[in-house]
C-alpha cells in the first residue's frame, strides 16, 4: 500500500456541515505527524506536496514544536492542520501568536482539544474557552475540528462527552475520532451524533500502517482496548495485528467508504512511513 493509494485529489476540504461523503466514494485523508526534528524530511521524502498533514501537540513539549513542525510542513506544500491543546497553552498572548504564526503561513484550520496535561498551564482548561478565543482572536478566519470518542473518554461519560459537543458545535469545523479498530463503532458513533443535533462532518480516526508491536502500545496507552479485542474475534484480520507483522488499514477503510457517514479519515501514522510505502 501506498501514501498515494490512500490520499484523495489535494484538496481535503469540508463540505457542509451535516454532509458526508456519497456511499462508496474514495474518502479523504489526512496524515497524522508527531513533531520530531526530522519529521518534516521524512514527510517530504515519502509524501507528494498538497498532502494533509496534522500536527500533534505532546504535552512533554507545549505547542511550541507543533507550530514549529506546522510551519515547516506548510512552507513545504503541504496542507497542515497543527493540533493546539488547551491545557498545554500558558496564556492569551501566546494562542495570538499561534494565530498570527498560522495566518502568516497560510494555515486555516487547526484541531482544537483539551490535551492530555495533569494541569493547565494557563487559562485553558478545556477546548471550548479555547474555541471561543480562536474564533475571536482570528476573526473567524481559522476553522477547528474537536474531538470525538467512539469507545467513550477514560475521565467524563458518554453524556457529558455528547453535551460538551453540543455546546462548541457553533464554534467547529468538524469532530475527528479518537482511534478507533472498529469501522462499525466508527458509523454508529457518527449516526449517534446525527441523531442527537452534532451536524459537523465526522473524520474517522484509523490506524496507518504500523508494526504491531508499536501500534497496540500506543491503542493501549490512549484507552482503545475495546476495539482491539473486537478485532482479536474477527478473524484474520484481527490475528494479523495481534500476532505479528504489519496491521493495514484498507479493510476498515473499504468498510468506512462503504458506509457512506463520515467526510474523511484521519490517518495515525505514528511517523511511520516506510511502512506505509510497504
Amino acid at each position: 500500500m501506498t501514501i498515494q493509494s490512500l490520499m484523495a485529489p489535494a484538496a481535503a476540504s469540508i463540505p457542509a456541515a451535516g454532509q458526508a461523503s456519497g456511499s462508496g466514494a474514495a474518502l479523504p485523508v489526512r496524515m497524522q505527524v508527531n513533531p520530531t526534528e526530522d519529521v518534516a524530511a521524512l514527510f517530504q521524502a515519502h509524501a507528494p506536496a498538497g498532502t494533509a498533514l496534522t500536527v500533534t501537540c505532546l504535552p512533554r513539549q507545549g505547542v511550541g514544536p507543533t507550530i514549529r513542525t506546522a510551519i515547516e510542513l506548510a512552507y513545504l506544500g503541504f496542507e497542515v492542520v497543527p493540533h493546539l491543546a488547551a491545557r498545554s497553552i500558558e496564556s492569551r498572548g501566546q494562542l495570538a501568536g499561534v494565530v498570527r504564526n498560522c495566518h502568516d503561513a497560510g494555515i486555516t484550520e487547526v484541531f482544537a482539544v483539551g490535551g492530555d496535561a495533569w494541569e493547565p498551564a494557563g487559562p485553558y482548561d478545556s477546548s471550548l474557552p479555547l474555541l471561543e478565543d480562536l474564533a475571536e482572536l482570528s476573526g473567524g478566519t481559522i476553522r477547528a475540528g474537536v474531538a470525538g470518542y467512539p469507545e467513550g473518554h477514560p475521565g467524563h461519560s458518554e453524556l457529558h462527552m455528547l453535551d460538551a459537543l453540543l455546546e462548541k458545535q457553533h464554534l467547529a469545523s468538524s469532530v475527528v475520532t479518537q482511534l478507533c479498530f472498529s469501522a462499525s463503532r466508527i458509523q454508529w458513533y457518527a449516526e449517534m451524533l446525527r441523531r442527537e443535533g452534532v451536524r459537523l462532518p465526522v473524520w474517522a480516526g484509523v490506524a496507518g500502517t504500523v508494526p504491531r508491536a508499536q501500534l497496540i502500545r500506543a491503542a493501549l496507552k490512549i484507552g482503545v482496548g475495546p476495539s482491539l479485542k473486537l478485532l482479536n474475534r474477527r478473524g484474520p484480520l484481527g490475528r494479523r495485528l495481534l500476532k505479528g507483522g504489519l496491521y493495514s488499514p484498507q479493510a476498515i477503510l473499504a468498510e468506512l467508504e462503504g458506509g457512506g457517514v463520515v467526510e474523511g479519515v484521519h490517518l495515525y501514522t505514528f511517523n511511520n512511513l516506510a511502512g506505509t510505502g510497504s
